[in-house]
């Protein structure tokens, strides 16, 4: 009479039907194990390197190009210029970023009366002279920046402000300094050249009132606009 159970081969077979699965799972469970360890690892490793590009510092040579004012009886000239702007920025996201800077140009000024009155019998002695006055320009701004990046360009946009100082050199006679607040904003690109290295282009603006630099005549107490298209190069920290 044949005993009833699984016989010797069946049993086996089933062990290794058993096994070959838990194999199968384990392996699954591993991979699955190594994929996340490996996403965890990239994500790592990109946080990182995003930290180490999120701030620059740049240095760029500009033109400064004044326009010319009037009012309080006064025509005021400034000159044209070259000057230098240093820049930390700091990029957070594409609509939150913000910089800080401090720029340098000479900034002389000319004075010219324009509501003189003179008898003709005093005419000669109504001839007053333009005062010129030589000075440096110091402006130290914050400004918020916005920026895309695609591929290795970066184009940028800011507005901010600050105080741009204006003061006489050489101890000028009839001079004072002249400390104004200024609105800044401008818009320009980042070229990657190298991973922490790249060009910027950019043109700025600034709109402030016209420094009073001379105590010989009242200054146009206008709003003035300086343009000062840029190049230079960027660092990323």
């Amino acid at each position: 009479m044949d005993r009833l159970g699984p016989s010797p081969a069946n049993t086996n077979l089933t062990l290794e039907r058993i096994v070959h699965k838990n194999w199968i799972y384990n392996a699954v469970i591993v991979a699955l194990l190594v994929l996340l360890g490996s996403i965890t690892s990239g994500a790592q490793v990109r946080e990182a390197v995003g930290a180490v590009t999120k701030t620059d510092v740049a240095v760029s040579l500009y033109g400064a190009f004044n326009g010319t004012t009037n009012g309080n009886g006064t025509a005021q000239s400034p000159s044209n210029a070259a000057g230098g702007i240093v820049e930390v920025r700091h990029i957070v996201n594409p609509i939150i970023g913000y910089e800080g800077t401090y720029s340098f140009n000479r900034a002389n000024q000319t004075y010219n009366p324009t509501n003189l009155v003179c008898p003709v019998a005093s005419a000669t002695s109504c001839n007053n002279a333009p005062a010129a006055v030589s000075a440096d320009a110091h402006e130290v701004t914050g400004n918020w920046v916005a920026s895309v990046k695609f591929a290795n360009l970066r184009p940028f946009a800011l507005a901010g402000g600050g105080l741009l100082f204006n003061q006489p050199s050489g101890g000028q006679a009839n001079t004072n300094s002249s400390t104004k607040g200024v609105f800044d904003y401008g818009a320009g690109l980042d070229w990657g050249l190298l991973p922490h290295l790249g060009l910027r282009f950019q043109c700025r603006g600034n709109l402030y009132k016209a420094p009073d630099l001379t105590k010989l005549y009242t200054s146009t107490g206008a709003f003035t606009h300086t343009s000062e298209p840029m190049i230079g190069v960027y660092f990323h920290l």
